[in-house]
């Protein structure tokens, strides 16, 4: 009954704090300090670095700590792609998704060397991936797949490039690698470049990877109070970064994160946030189903995860039907 009472207080604290500052009220919080690691670079952390940028952590009361590159062992939060998520639970990582920042909509594109004009000529090529069995190598499965093409009967070399995106694109572009599936941001400057789009993933509507935001088991047993509060920070980081008055704070954002310094191509990753953003940031049960099939390729042990216990819903549902979201968007003049 005390520990009900505690967490019922805690609660209302976070949802006062959200109607405070809806109602344009300054409300001073305590700060609790909290680290957010996270270890892609796209499009769809957009909201991540705008709540820590724009001080809007700090609106509810957390100090947070952005780490860009991994970190070994425990964390209390981390960003990351779910496939990341899926090996490490398989592993016995006890692991939650709290809020999932984008759709899991495939956007991204197949890009190629100039001289491959068609999926055919990938046969024998060399295709880039960060690392086999994380997000952007699931994406070129699904890609390959698409095209009818098979890695092993079509001998075509997959070559881990590490890093991230914009490794990938260097790699490209450095003649070190035949194609890599880009972020459309990467893309447009490469096609610049006549580098050749040899396939978009839009039109094929797939659903697998998405960018969560997930907490250790521990921590989120031990602190549900902050992971509330990081939850609604994150969430009001979306509807900044879906406001179209904040449009330019945004494209500086995506300009400085992405290393692009070519505003066609900031305007191309705005555009695959928009296409991505989950506006209502629930994890997606059957995206993960769909990863978890591409990901037993490569390591059959995932199959042993119950991908539908890895969501705990309850902040961003409990900030849904309180009407939190929909007075956020109505805030920030999101349609």
């Amino acid at each position: 009954m005390k520990q009900t009472r505690m967490n019922l207080r805690w609660h209302l604290a976070v949802f006062v704090a959200v109607l405070c500052l809806l109602s344009g009220a300054h409300v001073a919080l305590a700060q609790t300090k909290v680290s957010i690691s996270h270890i892609v670079i796209g499009p769809n952390q957009v909201p991540l670095w705008i709540a820590h940028e724009q001080g809007i952590f700090a609106k509810y009361g957390i100090d947070a700590q952005l780490l860009d590159e991994p970190t070994t062992g425990d964390f209390q939060f981390r960003v990351f792609g779910t496939p990341a998520m899926i090996a490490a639970v398989a592993a016995g990582r006890d692991l939650k998704v709290v809020l999932s920042l984008d759709s899991g909509r495939v956007i991204n594109h197949l890009v190629a060397r100039p001289e491959i004009k068609t999926g055919d000529d990938l046969r024998g090529k060399r295709f880039g991936v960060t690392r086999i069995g994380t997000g952007f190598w699931i994406f070129s499965m699904l890609a390959l797949e698409h095209l009818v093409l098979d890695p092993k009967r079509d001998r075509i070399d997959i070559i881990e490039v590490g890093g991230d995106t914009p490794q990938l694109a260097q790699a490209l572009g450095a003649g070190e690698i035949d194609a890599a599936m880009l972020d459309p941001a990467q893309s447009t400057q490469l096609q610049a470049k006549g580098f050749t789009l040899l396939l978009d993933m839009t039109p094929a509507n797939i659903s697998a990877v998405q960018q969560a935001l997930v907490v250790n088991g521990t921590y989120l047993r031990e602190h549900p109070n902050v992971v509330e509060k990081v939850v609604a920070g994150l969430m009001e980081g979306i509807a900044f970064s879906l406001s179209s008055a904040n449009k330019d704070i945004v494209l500086k954002t995506l300009m400085a994160h992405l290393k692009i310094s070519s505003p066609t191509a900031a305007e191309s990753g705005y555009r695959a946030f928009l296409a991505r953003v989950n506006r209502k940031p629930y994890g997606s049960v059957a995206a993960m189903q769909n990863l978890q099939r591409v990901m037993a390729l490569n390591d059959p042990k995932v199959l042993n995860v119950k991908v539908e216990q890895l969501i705990e819903d309850r902040f961003v549902r409990r900030l849904d039907q309180g009407g939190a979201i929909d007075r956020l968007y109505s805030a920030y003049g999101v349609q």
